[in-house]
């Protein structure tokens, strides 16, 4: 797909709001064909990378990583 979006998901660490907004603003840049919209477009791509990044910071919630499974299980086993 788009080789300069960059992989979010870091070890103990989650993405900002500004790298989110980014990733949805080239992946909306890349899926629909424009760099910048016109006028009578612009509401309709704006919402769209709102939705991406919104889409992604809920992906990024939900995710579980196994080191920190494993710590959760470790400290209940105790």
């Amino acid at each position: 797909m788009c080789r300069s979006i960059k992989k979010l998901r870091r070890v103990g660490d989650v993405p900002t709001e500004e790298e989110l907004h980014g990733a949805a603003l080239q992946f909306v840049r890349k899926i629909s064909g424009y760099n910048a919209p016109s006028r009578m477009n612009q509401k309709a791509f704006q919402k769209a990378v709102r939705d991406v990044a919104d889409s992604a910071r809920n992906l990024f919630t939900a995710l579980e990583s196994r080191a920190v499974r494993n710590l959760g299980e470790r400290e209940a086993a105790k």
